[in-house]
């Protein structure tokens, strides 16, 4: 028997808790006959004194001496009245589970956000199981219940697990609405970046808010990216979700770009006075438990340049 129904009856599960057992209860027979059941057994506890109460069970040997008859009569009446209290008992019981779960419905649905700090990323379940895992910088909002569609709105980076389900899953970014019913896809969308979505698994379909039919569907391993006014659709590369295991990895990539990504993982302010360090390529994979400064020092072995930071801002200089 699950252990949070026996904290339920014992009063021992906050309201969250309770309200989580009630809802999963409605649309789990099993979890549902289990409550049912155990409401059952300590409703006949209560019915049933123990027997090996003492002074209950001197008095019920004493009426037993005094009149058989009586007694097995009584027993009769009390099997009949045990089947008719378990029968009621089931009845109330049916009647106060589907209330309380009816109850549930009519709790106000809250706003939940979550905003990940520079150089951190955190992972957290939603409310239909879907998990999602947030990068640095980013900030995720949902509703604390999902009626009808499941939406959520995101700003910066995140990877999506979709429990799939009847009612839609939808991801919006402001400039593209990403639709899906159960896969794995990872979004990118920092304010003043070209937004991309990378499809793991699954199928997803992305549009323009309230244009679907104008959208474009992605298939495994493909990825749309924004180019200018223009979205483009092609092979995966490169592993997106590497930032989930904590990594950073650049695959010949100009330090220009690298820099973007660092000002916005980081929340630094990176400043060069020499543009033409800007040009040179570099691959390699770094921990995001380094920081900034120790991924700028392994850069700066290949291409030589100097770094400065400033210690009362969050600006970095980089120049020959």
């Amino acid at each position: 028997m699950d252990e949070r129904i026996i904290k339920y009856y014992a009063g021992e599960l906050t309201r969250e808790e309770r309200k989580a057992l009630l809802q999963e209860a409605f649309s789990h027979p099993e979890l549902k006959k289990e409550m049912m059941d155990y409401q059952h057994l300590q409703s006949l506890v209560h019915l049933h004194p123990s027997q090996k109460d003492e002074q209950y069970g001197k008095k019920s040997l004493d009426r037993f001496m005094q009149a058989q008859r009586m007694e097995k009569r009584k027993k009769q009446i009390f099997i009949v009245l045990q089947y008719a209290a378990c029968f009621l008992i089931g009845i109330l019981s049916t009647w106060w589970i589907n209330n309380s779960l009816s109850s549930t419905d009519e709790t106000p649905i809250t706003t939940q956000e979550l905003s990940v700090p520079a150089g951190q990323r955190a992972h957290i379940t939603l409310p239909d199981g879907s998990q999602v895992w947030v990068n640095a910088g980013s900030t995720i909002r949902y509703p604390s219940v999902f009626k009808g569609e499941r939406r959520i709105t995101l700003h910066g980076e995140a990877f999506f697990e979709v429990n799939k389900g009847e009612t839609p899953f939808i991801v919006s970014t402001g400039k593209l609405d990403i639709k899906a019913l159960g896969t794995q896809f990872n979004v990118f969308n920092y304010p003043s970046e070209s937004i991309s979505v990378a499809l793991l698994e699954g199928a997803v379909r992305v549009y323009q808010p309230g244009n679907e039919s104008q959208g474009a569907t992605l298939q495994p391993n493909q990825i749309l990216t924004e180019t200018g006014d223009r979205f483009q659709i092609s092979s995966i590369t490169q592993d997106p979700i590497i930032w989930k295991e904590g990594l950073y990895a650049f695959q010949q990539q100009p330090l220009k770009n690298i820099l973007k990504k660092l000002e916005l993982y980081y929340d630094v302010e990176i400043r060069v006075t020499d543009t033409s360090i800007l040009e040179y390529e570099y691959t390699g994979k770094f921990r995001q438990r380094d920081g900034v400064m120790e991924v700028l020092r392994i850069i700066q072995k290949i291409h030589p340049f100097h770094i400065q930071r400033k210690e009362n801002s969050n600006e970095i200089i980089l120049y020959r």
